[in-house]
């Protein structure tokens, strides 16, 4: 069951990481014809930052699913398949802890009990806590920060699931090499 939701969630966060790429490379060009033309559209910057942004974490999300990241295995081709097995699966636990250490500070950052024990009342949760996350705005475009914020709670949440489904798949290949080896 974990398998089957991290696979869909892949391919939502593909499908969206190719939009935002599309979005990016859009921005751009429009940034570029209207500033030959003398008519800079200055908001066009900070809105493609965003959607950098949001590409990098949704491709992330996909590389660390698919285990398509960058890697220096000199050493790790030197050893054997069991200790192959082992060293993956010790990657899949640090990749899940960092994952879950985000998340964690995503939930405290974000703080959704408070928010909600004060109604979802912006002003009351900034008087508790000092936390203005969600009345802060963006520069230029003028909308609260929290929309292009949200990426992070999601690949978070997203890393956690791939990162786990990950590591027991890794479990189940090292316990089967360790099974074969004895």
């Amino acid at each position: 069951m974990l398998g089957f939701i991290s696979d869909r969630l892949v391919r939502l966060e593909m499908g969206l990481a190719a939009l935002m790429a599309a979005a990016v490379t859009l921005l751009i060009l429009l940034n570029i014809g209207s500033r030959s033309l003398g008519m800079a559209i200055y908001w066009v910057d900070e809105l493609a930052i965003y959607a950098m942004v949001w590409t990098t974490f949704l491709a992330t999300s996909v590389a660390l699913k698919r285990r398509q990241v960058v890697a220096v295995t000199l050493l790790v081709d030197l050893l054997g398949t069991g200790t192959r097995a082992w060293i993956q699966l010790l990657c899949d636990l640090m990749i899940l802890t960092f994952a879950l250490a985000l998340l964690v500070l995503c939930w405290r950052w974000l703080d959704p009990v408070t928010f909600a024990g004060v109604g979802f009342d912006i002003k009351a949760f900034q008087g508790d806590t000092f936390n203005f996350v969600y009345s802060e705005k963006t520069n230029t475009l003028g909308v609260k920060k929290i929309w292009p914020w949200l990426i992070l709670p999601f690949f978070s949440l997203s890393l956690t699931l791939h990162a786990l489904n990950n590591l027991l798949g890794s479990f189940k290949s090292a316990a089967f090499v360790k099974g074969a080896v004895s």
